[in-house]
């Protein structure tokens, strides 16, 4: 397990009831970096060209006459509407004739649901090829086959463009993979600008997929995408507080403004579980708008005037007690300290890492939006973030 000093922070454990987690191997202090990963493999969520085909980086405008022009691949695809773009040779040489050849048949008239699944197909299977190792590290990965993925039109897709069938090639291999995208991809974001964030790209991350989830994380992730380094793709899990030696060490598998409801229902759809944290097991109480069998009300009236209560909870919480471990409402200090209150964010906070000598940071970073704020929720001065170099 890679990260970011020789010292591992975090170990893999089996937890009952929890499957496979990742524990915390002594005290950890906030801001700490638990984990840098590379990825397995990377997709874009849909055929733009916008973004390098490999690293995922903004491309300049296809009008550029400057040295940092996009370059375009000049082989089977190059005719095609998926044809694949780059930001350098470099990356360009990463483009193997197997997946170029698909490329060059890629229907990208295919519907959205349809369309990101067919692309992280082809990055698999031509994973198969280009490394083995990864792809049988990707098929050991957690991920339990799901009816709502149509695996049979996408196989019969994939059969019809690809060069060659992989070795290994069937259905249910297809299948299998598919479960394994649903579990475990990361989505890498494009920029904060105020409104609704778009995916660009996900990735499949053998180490951070161990993380489980949790509505109150004590950890979360950082990616940099358009940083000017190598290895921008990396996903870094930073600690958001104090973690004891021993604890479980979890992630929110989405942003952690999202309600009750909308958070088990994305649970249950994707993952297969409902939560029973301690955020949820006081917010299934607020209303009744989630039963025994996860059904939606029926009057949406009746769920407005719920949200309403809930927002009238939430602004009445006592927000005091010993690390904001308040046992009415143990998430009311979360909300207070380490959600971004910047006007449509809703990312979560953590602290830069600690220095050198171990002190910790005062300034907290946005997840979302890359905000720089003090730990003192008064302080109204924020700055821009640099591409995260103050991290590196």
């Amino acid at each position: 397990m890679t990260s970011a000093s020789v010292e591992l922070l975090v170990k893999l454990a089996e937890i009952p009831g929890r499957g496979r987690a990742l524990l915390s191997t002594r005290h950890i202090k906030p801001g700490e970096v638990l984990l840098s990963d590379s990825p397995l493999l990377l997709y874009p969520a849909s055929a733009s060209s916008s973004f390098c085909s490999r690293c995922f980086r903004s491309l300049p405008s296809s009008s550029s006459t400057s040295s940092s022009a996009p370059v375009r691949c000049r082989s089977h695809c190059s005719s095609s509407p998926a044809a694949a773009s780059f930001c350098s040779a470099r990356c360009l040489a990463f483009h193997s004739p197997f997946l170029c050849l698909a490329l060059s048949h890629f229907p990208i008239s295919l519907p959205p649901e349809l369309l990101s699944p067919a692309l992280f197909l082809l990055a698999a299977y031509d994973l198969s090829i280009t490394a083995p190792s990864d792809f049988h590290r990707l098929i050991s990965l957690h991920g339990t086959t799901t009816s709502d993925v149509d695996a049979p039109t996408l196989h019969s897709l994939l059969t019809s463009i690809l060069p060659s069938p992989p070795s290994g090639f069937s259905l249910e291999l297809t299948a299998a993979l598919l479960a394994k995208d649903k579990a475990n991809a990361f989505g890498l974001m494009e920029p904060f600008d105020g409104g609704d964030r778009r995916v660009r790209a996900y990735g499949i991350y053998p180490n951070a997929s161990f993380f489980n989830h949790d509505c109150l994380p004590n950890a979360c992730r950082f990616d940099y995408v358009d940083q000017a380094r190598e290895n921008n793709t990396d996903i870094v899990v930073r600690a958001i507080h104090d973690i004891p030696e021993g604890r479980e060490v979890c992630l929110s598998y989405f942003p952690v403004t999202w309600r009750y409801l909308e958070r088990q229902t994305r649970l249950m759809e994707d993952y297969g579980f409902r939560c029973e944290c301690d955020r949820c097991v006081v917010e299934k109480d607020w209303s009744d708008d989630d039963d025994e069998d996860g059904e939606e009300k029926e009057d949406e009236d009746e769920e407005g005037m719920e949200e309403e209560d809930e927002d009238e909870a939430m602004e009445n919480m006592d927000t005091t007690g010993e690390d904001g471990e308040d046992g009415n409402f143990p998430h009311a200090y979360f909300f207070v300290r380490y959600v971004c209150d910047r006007e449509n964010c809703g990312g979560t906070l953590a602290p830069l890492p600690p220095t050198a000598d171990g002190t910790p940071s005062n300034l907290m970073e946005c997840n979302v939006c890359g905000m720089l704020k003090t730990e003192d929720n008064n302080q109204q001065d924020r700055q821009k973030c640099s591409n995260g170099s103050m991290l590196h």
